[in-house]
């Protein structure tokens, strides 16, 4: 599920920003980058200006109570966003079964207030907003809001409204989040009123954090859409190739380096733990040799290779005592470790132990290439190396396309 916050005070602010910026023929052409600089330019103006913030708690205030006019541009702004969002997730190879939204559970938000009202969790501050005190002596040195004064719900309150909700209709066993780590406080206040209102199951809500890219600049500009670092993932990825001795004719160089870029892209990101912020670097993130996603792409193309040159060679049956050098036991033990790779990345959610897993993979194959030659070999020397490299491919393909990657040489 993709839940997006697509409610709340920054679509007042959106709104009443695009009543004064907005042009609905950018809205055509590039619906995000001109969201986005209403919002950029409306945020400045609201700095200094308590027109603005009024509009904007305005808006918000005319969403809430359905008034048709801010509705339907409300759901302009969502359709086009959530297209956009399909058709760049659709370069990634992703796919969500389910588009929701903090506009999904406003209505149930209300009923979220009057099961805390009923339960003694909600008090009123000397602010007049509701809150809920989450402080161990019951003194309100830790409360969270949960209703502004003003009657208007909070992402929290929607939060609450949005897991009971997913409880009720998908009866999960399990609920990950899967958000950047400033969101840590939040989530553990989430968990901590889910329990308080009886909830139970809200101990197998986990929330997966993860860091922040540093230094990540595209040509176009400081701020950074996807999009735009896919589209310059591939070109450099092009002109890469293009200068490289090895790069063999194909039919759609293009959609190579689509694929080899994103892949590129996906190990840089998941190499160390999660919750760590790393230093974005487009070099080091598309070298061939380094512990890249092009190196996977690389080592995995250059298996298929071998095997296609030495189909018919592979036997039936093959005698595993003639792999007796320390390469070959290397690989071996190497890839009876995959299962408890993938068991380890299941318990702690953190994609590296594979990534690791498949880089050192890639590595031993690398000293396999020279050190255990199939041609030349006496046949049953040959069967037994080639049995031993097709096991490699056949789970370093796997592994790539656990984490998102797709091959791009094919069997």
């Amino acid at each position: 599920m993709n839940y997006l916050g697509d409610w709340g005070m920054q679509f007042g602010l959106l709104g009443a920003g695009f009543g004064q910026f907005g042009c609905l023929e950018k809205l055509k052409q590039n619906p995000l980058q001109h969201l986005f600089e209403v919002y950029v330019q409306v945020n400045k103006e609201a700095e200094h200006s308590e027109d603005i913030k009024q509009a904007a708690r305005e808006f918000f205030r005319q969403l809430e109570q359905h008034e048709s006019q801010a509705v339907s541009l409300w759901k302009q702004f969502r359709e086009i966003t959530v297209r956009e969002y399909q058709r760049v997730y659709q370069r990634l190879g992703i796919h969500f079964d389910v588009y929701s939204g903090e506009s999904f559970h406003q209505d149930q938000a209300q009923e979220v207030l009057q099961q805390l009202q009923s339960r003694g969790l909600l008090k009123t501050s000397e602010k007049g907003t509701g809150v809920v005190d989450l402080s161990l002596d019951g003194d309100m040195s830790n409360v969270c809001t949960v209703l502004r004064s003003d009657g208007t719900t909070l992402y929290i309150t929607r939060d609450i409204a949005a897991a009971i909700n997913r409880k009720e209709m998908y009866n999960f066993d399990e609920m990950i989040y899967v958000t950047d780590k400033s969101q840590e406080n939040h989530f553990s206040q989430l968990f901590q009123i889910l329990l308080s209102m009886g909830h139970s199951w809200a101990q197998r809500c986990r929330h997966v954090s993860f860091g922040l890219v540093q230094g990540m600049k595209t040509r176009t500009g400081e701020v950074v859409f996807l999009e735009d670092v896919l589209d310059e993932a591939r070109a450099r990825m092009l002109h890469n190739m293009s200068q490289s001795s090895t790069t063999k004719t194909m039919d759609n160089p293009e959609d190579t380096a689509e694929k080899v870029g994103i892949s590129a892209l996906i190990i840089q990101d998941f190499r160390g733990p999660l919750q760590s912020d790393y230093k974005f670097d487009w070099d080091q993130m598309l070298q061939a040799q380094g512990d890249t996603g092009v190196f996977l792409q690389y080592t995995h193309a250059r298996l298929c290779s071998l095997i296609k040159r030495n189909e018919g060679v592979e036997a039936a049956t093959f005698d595993p005592s003639l792999l007796h050098e320390q390469t070959s036991v290397s690989i071996l033990q190497h890839l009876l470790r995959y299962d408890e790779v993938l068991y380890q990345s299941a318990q702690d959610l953190q994609p590296k132990h594979l990534i690791n897993f498949l880089l050192k993979l890639c590595h031993l194959i690398a000293s396999a290439h020279r050190e255990l030659p199939v041609k030349g070999s006496p046949q049953d020397v040959a069967q037994a190396r080639l049995r031993l490299f097709s096991g490699a491919r056949s789970v370093l393909a796997n592994g790539m396309r656990i984490l998102g990657i797709a091959p791009v040489a094919k069997m």
